[in-house]
């Protein structure tokens, strides 16, 4: 996990296109910049990231349902929770479903999970729009293989 990259995902563990569910996973660093202020002697990954953690899960997902044919955008999130804390060092897994996916939108339902227990958990809600250019494309590509995006998934 790279926060002052937005990088939250260090791996996906298990993609089941058929399933539509993921798995991934992520170390929470440390030490970081985000920590000095969130909170002073008691750091704590804050909520939002805890939130983009699930959404990046899910359009890891989505990526592979949709083959890479459309990029999805967070549109929307619902009945976000937070269960518990997440601290520096903790290693996060999180799982996606696909619930919905029609009309231009999918939704996901996803959930953070620290040593087993539930964290945080929420609805996500897609926008599916086509890669706005080649370096998106290009970029989305280089991050696939950073975090181990099962390529045969989408090759025919």
């Amino acid at each position: 996990m790279q926060l002052e990259y937005f990088h939250l995902i260090d791996r996906i563990v298990d993609l089941d296109i058929g399933g539509k569910k993921i798995v991934v996973e992520a170390q929470v660093p440390k030490e970081s910049t985000i920590f000095e202020g969130h909170f002073p002697g008691y750091p704590l990954m804050p909520g939002v990231l805890l939130i983009e953690s699930m959404a990046q899960a899910s359009g890891w997902l989505l990526l592979g349902v949709l083959k890479f044919e459309r990029m999805p955008i967070l549109a929307a999130v619902k009945e976000a929770k937070v269960r518990g804390s997440v601290f520096p060092g903790d290693l996060i897994s999180v799982e996606a479903a696909l619930t919905h996916e029609g009309s231009g939108y999918a939704v996901t339902e996803a959930k953070i999970r620290v040593g087993g227990k539930l964290r945080a958990n929420s609805a996500l809600t897609f926008t599916l729009i086509p890669f706005p250019n080649a370096d998106m494309r290009g970029y989305m590509n280089s991050v696939a293989e950073r975090v181990g995006f099962p390529q045969q998934v989408i090759t025919p």
